[in-house]
């Protein structure tokens, strides 16, 4: 018999028997480990607070990209710490494995990013997830270059050897691990955040779910939206998620070990999770609205007709029930998916047989081309960090 929980945060008492009766060890699990943040990145940048940004930047920068022993003179033990850990590759680690979930991300391509930000981002904002968010005004202030470095990371973690100490899938895992102790810090001084009722912000259960979430509900939508993958594939696309999850700093307890394993939690988490909130609703709705900003769509009309499109195909993807709860608007889901993946076939048809003819501005190509929209900055990686709770008081990073 699972242990019962010491504590539960309030927001997770209406579901929380629920899913105990269903799973209680799971879910003695996930109701742990919203109390728990990430010990050795949260060590550092508390050591880090301590010194001026320019050094502090200076130092994560010297850290990830292996700077000398110079550029590193004045590092704290906790940075030490913090890099001896998560270069050592655990045993699971398979990189050969990989490769056929790199061929399957890159065969899909366009197809992608649509599922990512029109079913699974929208799934996850459907959860406590979308507090911090809102709180930080990390998607109301900067919405559109965070999208883009979100579509970055997930390209460069399927590059071929982007998960290599040496490559930017891993150098932006890491990155993001660090910010996410950086929010965790600044959220748990703010007012706003009420840890009663929420747990820890950006709690080793969100971080637990959202890879979770990542890897397999968007296989799951990249399925309903036409695309085709063997079960190696399928695998091999768990297995690049899940090592970028333990490089982001999820809890080894509440890390997938298999997409069975994967849809569990993500289970036992919807359950625990309140079902809707104002939070919920503003962000769903933010990320539907940014996406036309996000794909270049200037035009005002081509904009709304855009919003529109994607409204209906992300609620076809989600359904009807969370995309009510979500304020979506309302519309038929009958033949959405089918008219999308039609219009799939039917675009790679034109691909082939017309090589290099200029794309169309239909919805579609719009919708489908976040894979091209990403944030490439001919400096490299910013490793800056936000160092104001609210987005638009923090300097740029």
């Amino acid at each position: 018999m699972a242990t019962l929980p010491e504590r539960i945060p309030t927001d997770y008492l209406d579901g929380y028997q629920e899913a105990y009766n269903l799973n209680p060890e799971l879910t003695a699990n996930y109701i742990a480990n919203a109390w728990v943040g990430d010990p050795l990145a949260d060590a550092l940048m508390e050591d880090l607070s301590k010194m001026p940004r320019e050094d502090s930047d200076r130092l994560i920068e010297a850290g990830i990209e292996q700077g000398s022993d110079d550029e590193l003179r004045d590092a704290p033990e906790s940075l030490w710490a913090f890099f001896r850990s998560v270069e050592e590759v655990p045993s699971w680690v398979d990189f050969e494995g990989f490769h056929a979930g790199t061929r399957m991300f890159y065969r899909a391509g366009k197809i992608v990013l649509a599922a990512f930000t029109g079913g699974t981002l929208v799934e996850g904002f459907s959860t406590n997830i979308s507090k911090s968010f809102l709180i930080t005004g990390r998607l109301r202030e900067q919405g559109v270059r965070r999208l883009r470095q979100n579509n970055r990371h997930m390209i460069e973690i399927f590059l071929p050897d982007g998960l290599q100490r040496y490559g930017d899938g891993w150098k932006l895992s890491v990155r993001l691990r660090l910010v996410h102790a950086q929010v965790r810090r600044l959220l748990a001084a703010s007012p706003d955040w009420n840890q009663d009722a929420w747990g820890v912000p950006i709690s080793g259960a969100h971080m637990g779910y959202a890879a979770a979430s990542f890897s397999s509900r968007t296989l799951y939508h990249l399925h309903r939206l036409g695309v085709r993958f063997s079960d190696e594939e399928s695998r091999s696309f768990m297995a690049v998620w899940r090592y970028s999850g333990f490089l982001m700093g999820v809890p080894e307890d509440i890390l997938y070990d298999t997409q069975e394993n994967a849809n569990e939690i993500i289970k036992i988490g919807r359950m625990c999770e309140p079902s809707s909130n104002p939070e919920s609703v503003i962000m769903a709705n933010a990320l539907i609205n940014s996406a036309p900003v996000v794909a270049d769509v200037t035009d005002p009309v081509q904009r709304r007709s855009l919003v529109k499109y994607i409204y209906r195909v992300s609620r076809a993807m989600i359904g009807a029930e969370t995309a009510d709860q979500l304020n979506f608007p309302k519309s038929s889901n009958f033949g959405v998916l089918a008219f999308f993946r039609w219009q799939s076939r039917y675009y790679q048809l034109l691909n082939k047989l017309f090589p290099g003819r200029p794309a169309s501005n239909s919805n579609f190509n719009s919708f489908s081309q976040f894979l091209g929209v990403s944030a490439f900055d001919d400096a490299g990686i910013s490793y800056r960090m936000p160092d104001h709770v609210y987005a638009e008081r923090s300097r740029g990073w």
